[in-house]
């Protein structure tokens, strides 16, 4: 018994050595993503800083997802965005929009924006 869990140890081991690793994703540069967000004409639908809009496409800016949701989200989309298939654009040109969709500052919160604070009924 000892030595078939000793062979089947084994056995793991050399094909987890033989696995290889899944590819390490390339870091996006924010720059060129802004480009490539502007380009593709992202803002249409997510405006211009990922903000959404209610009518148009939902806010990508500041959101909990990581390269790989949102590769994949871009690739097989729900709803109604079209999807961007890698002749549309690579996977690196997704990680540079995605680095610019990071880099944007945060929202400031409604109650710091003097204008929205102005409209408050008194």
């Amino acid at each position: 018994m000892i030595n078939v869990i000793l062979l089947l140890s084994a056995l793991l081991v050399t094909i987890g050595e033989q696995t290889p690793a899944p590819a390490a994703t390339a870091a996006g540069n924010a720059e060129s993503g802004k480009r490539l967000y502007m380009k593709h004409t992202c803002y249409f639908c997510h405006g211009t800083v990922g903000q959404g809009a209610s009518v148009t496409g939902a806010r990508i800016a500041a959101v909990a997802r990581n390269l790989q949701g949102f590769t994949r989200y871009v690739r097989q989309p729900s709803g109604q965005m079209p999807a961007y298939t890698d002749t549309i654009l690579s996977d690196q040109e997704l990680a540079d929009i995605f680095a610019y969709l990071r880099a944007l500052p945060p929202a400031k919160p409604a109650r710091e924006i003097p204008l929205l604070e102005q409209l408050k009924p008194r």
